[in-house]
């Protein structure tokens, strides 16, 4: 006769919480006895309950080790936070700030005035407006200048990227009639043109997020694009998406790096005659997530009186984590953002760290590369020394590195297990390299 289920009393004292609230730890617990009770041949209800703490532990948000080389993992939270960022925004958050409040005027003011000032004084624009992230800020700019009307963008451009974002299905709820342009390889100034003959009353360009058309290719450059928008009087916007403030990277010694290359600038894109860009605060900026717009202050007033920008503004600790991010670009201090400062790391160093993490294990260190990542400059490479695992069933050690506390993430490739340092501090070599040895003997 099959043993009998505990109380769902019983059963929460005598399982380990890990730290899940005790609610949880009861819900969880009723739904073991329930299966339990359905299915007796099975597991009994303790081991049910176990499985799903371990479950419900695993997917609860925890800081991780990234030796993925992928600097901008968007399932490991994109960019981490310069930590001046991340001071602000803890500042911010368990104290009263002036949000929404004018000290010199004693009295109630605009959200983030601050912050448009600094953008727009850093990428020469007129005015500027952050929201929540890109897609909020190409939403509500198509939602706020083409309600009901055509807008003509390539076909080429129709992006999909992760997340379940199509371009197509972003315009339609903005309201925004898509026009079609070009063809998927090949779009001319004249096909443009045509659209704005039929009525479009707004151009949008869409640099690709994560894919590059290559082979028998156009497409119209920004100049152009700004100049025909400009003869029949209709806006041209620009979404620039991975939020590269300037092309020329000044904040860097010498030229740009040969990764960049083909990746717009805000500041270029202004200059090339777009009427407004939008661009992530996140990515290639480096900040937290946020969506950013600038460009002509007329427009941009429209877009902020619109009702979804209350629904896509940003609360007071991402506007100091944002501020802070630009303000360090202002100040000639970018190199100290988390992800300019990855990118930038020579080979040799990273070399010799490789070299001092591989001793002891059955690894060696080849030549390899990283990776921009979450969509930015798809395709570039970033040369990067690797350490390969080359013991026997190698990649058996991912699961155990998982495991571990902080988890630790790699690359698997054909069986082998690749660990890249560009993307983890330099003080948790030593962490890396245990956690790895600890592995191999298990």
């Amino acid at each position: 006769m099959p043993n009998r289920p505990p109380s769902v009393d019983a059963l929460v004292r005598s399982l380990d919480h890990r730290g899940l609230p005790r609610t949880l730890v009861v819900d969880i617990a009723r739904m073991a006895i329930d299966e339990a009770r359905a299915d007796p041949d099975g597991p009994d209800a303790a081991a049910r309950a176990a499985d799903g703490i371990a479950r419900l532990t695993a997917i609860k948000d925890r800081v991780v080790v990234n030796a993925t080389g992928v600097l901008l993992h968007t399932n490991l939270g994109r960019a981490p936070l310069a930590q001046a960022a991340a001071d602000a925004a803890a500042e911010a958050a368990v104290h009263y700030t002036n949000l929404e409040f004018d000290l010199a005027e004693g009295t109630r003011g605009g959200r983030a005035g601050y912050v448009r000032r600094l953008v727009a004084s850093l990428v020469g624009a007129e005015d500027a407006l952050v929201v929540n992230n890109n897609a909020g800020a190409l939403l509500l700019t198509l939602a706020a200048l083409s309600p009901g009307r055509s807008t003509a963008v390539s076909r080429g451009e129709l992006i999909e990227i992760g997340g379940s974002y199509r371009l197509p299905e972003l315009m339609a709820a903005s309201g925004a009639h898509m026009l079609e342009v070009g063809t998927t390889n090949r779009t001319h100034l004249a096909d443009y043109e045509r659209a704005l003959e039929q009525g479009a009353r707004l151009v949008l360009r869409v640099h690709p997020s994560n894919y590059r058309v290559v082979g028998f290719t156009d497409e119209v450059s920004p100049g152009e694009l700004a100049d025909l928008a400009h003869r029949f009087d209709v806006p041209f916007v620009f979404d620039v998406g991975s939020g590269l403030l300037d092309a020329n990277v000044p904040w860097l010694d010498g030229p740009p790096p040969r990764w960049l290359a083909g990746e717009p600038g805000v500041r270029q894109s202004l200059e090339a005659g777009a009427d407004l860009v939008t661009f992530s605060g996140d990515k290639l900026l480096g900040g937290p997530q946020a969506g950013v717009i600038v460009g002509s202050k007329d427009l941009i007033d429209v877009i902020r009186r619109h009702p979804i920008a209350r629904a896509l503004r940003i609360d007071g600790p991402t506007i100091a984590a944002v501020t802070t991010t630009f303000e360090m670009y202002a100040n000639g201090q970018a190199l100290d953002i988390p992800f300019w400062k990855m990118a930038t790391l020579p080979f040799e160093t990273l070399a010799g760290r490789a070299e001092r993490l591989a001793e002891g294990l059955d690894a060696v260190v080849v030549e390899g590369a990283s990776v921009p990542g979450a969509g930015s400059v798809p395709g570039a490479e970033v040369p990067s020394p690797l350490v390969r695992i080359e013991r026997p069933g190698a990649a058996a050690l991912w699961p155990k590195l998982l495991a571990a506390d902080p988890p630790i993430v790699t690359r698997r490739e054909a069986g082998k297990l690749l660990v890249d340092l560009r993307t983890v501090p330099e003080d948790l070599d030593g962490y890396v390299a245990d956690t790895l040895r600890t592995a191999c003997r298990s």
